[in-house]
C-alpha cells in the first residue's frame, strides 16, 4: 500500500524522505497549486543528515486531488489537523488508516470526530528536525516515535515499513500515557523558553520556575488519571532540557518567525484539563497568562 504524508514541514518531510529511500510507495499532499508548483519547480525533497545531503523524488499533489487514499501520515500542526482531515475524508479507501502526529491534546479528538469508524493511530515523537529551506529537511536529531490506538491494542501490519526505513518506533499499548508524558514535557519547557527569549538548556537558570510547573504537572497528570505519566516527571525534564540544551523549542521557533503556536493543545488543554478534575494550578494558569499576553504583544493568534 502507498503512504499519503499530509504536512510537508519538518517531521512529515522526514518520514516521507526515509519512506522514500527504502523503496516504500509514497506521496506527498501538498495545501494547494502553488505549493505544487513550487515542489515541482525544485524536483526533490533534500533530506540533510550530518554533513550528507541526499535528494528524493516523491511523487507529489494537490489537497485538491482526489486519488484514493490507503494510509495516511497527517503531519500538520494540531490547529490544522480537523480542517485538513475534513479535506481529504472524502478520498480515504475502504479499511484505510491515518496516523496522527501532531503536538499536545486535543487535536486527536477533534479529528475523530470528524472520521467515525476509521482507525486512527496516534503517534508521539522525540525524533529532532528542522527546515533549513524550502523543501530542505535536517535532521537534527535522532529519536523514537511511539505508535498506539487507544480503541484497539492490535498493532498493525505496516510498522514492517517503518522498520525498513529505520524510524526508530515502538508499539505503544498505552499511547494515552505517552501522549501525556509528551504534553507535560513540553508544558514545562516551552513556553519558559519563549518568555525568557533563551535556548532549553539556558532554563538551569530557572530552576525554581520549572521545578514548580514539574510539580503542578505531577498534580495534573495524577488527576486526569494518568499516574504513570507522572512518575519521576522533574528528572525527566531536566534530562531533556541538558540533552537539547543547544537547541530552541519548537515554540521559541515559531514564535521567533512569526507563526501561530500550539498553546491552545499544549498549555490551554492542560489548564482546561485541570478545571475540569477541579484541580489548583496557580502556576500552570499564570504561566498560561503570561504567555497568551506574550503572544498578543508580538501580534501572534492567542489560541
Amino acid at each position: 500500500m502507498s503512504w499519503h504524508v499530509l504536512g510537508a514541514g519538518s517531521l512529515g518531510s522526514l518520514w516521507a524522505a526515509r519512506l522514500s529511500r527504502a523503496g516504500v510507495p509514497v506521496q506527498l499532499i501538498l495545501r494547494d497549486e502553488r505549493r505544487l508548483a513550487s515542489y515541482r519547480q525544485t524536483g526533490a525533497l533534500t533530506l540533510v543528515e550530518g554533513d550528507h545531503a541526499s535528494q528524493h523524488v516523491i511523487p507529489a499533489r494537490s489537497l485538491a486531488d482526489d486519488t484514493p487514499i490507503e494510509r495516511l501520515l497527517l503531519a500538520c500542526k494540531a490547529y490544522d489537523a480537523a480542517d485538513a482531515i475534513e479535506r481529504v475524508a472524502h478520498r480515504l479507501a475502504p479499511g484505510a488508516e491515518v496516523i496522527l502526529l501532531q503536538n499536545g491534546l486535543g487535536s486527536q479528538d477533534e479529528v475523530l470526530e470528524r472520521l467515525p469508524g476509521r482507525r486512527c493511530l496516534f503517534a508521539s515523537s522525540t525524533e529532532g528536525a528542522f527546515r533549513d529551506g524550502d523543501w530542505r529537511v535536517v535532521f537534527a536529531g535522532q529519536g523514537h516515535t511511539w505508535i498506539g490506538d487507544p480503541a484497539d491494542i492490535t498493532a498493525p501490519s505496516w510498522l514492517i515499513d517503518l522498520q525498513r526505513s529505520r524510524i526508530a518506533h515502538t508499539w505503544s499499548p498505552d499511547i494515552l500515557a505517552r501522549l501525556w508524558r509528551k504534553l507535560a514535557l513540553n508544558c514545562a519547557i516551552n513556553p519558559l523558553t519563549v518568555l525568557h527569549g533563551c535556548r532549553n538548556g539556558e532554563l538551569a537558570g530557572y530552576r525554581e520556575d520549572v521545578d514548580g510547573l514539574c510539580a503542578e504537572l505531577e498534580v495534573l497528570l495524577r488527576g486526569c488519571g494518568q499516574a504513570e505519566a507522572a512518575e519521576h516527571l522533574q528528572a525527566d525534564v531536566w534530562r531533556v532540557i541538558e540533552a537539547t540544551a543547544a537547541n530552541y523549542s519548537s515554540m521559541y521557533q515559531d514564535v521567533a518567525g512569526g507563526r501561530r503556536t500550539e498553546v491552545s493543545y499544549l498549555l490551554g488543554y492542560a489548564c482546561t484539563a485541570g478545571d475540569r478534575h477541579g484541580l489548583s494550578l496557580p502556576r500552570l494558569h499564570a504561566l498560561q497568562q503570561r504567555l497568551l499576553a506574550y503572544l498578543h504583544s508580538r501580534g501572534l493568534p492567542r489560541h
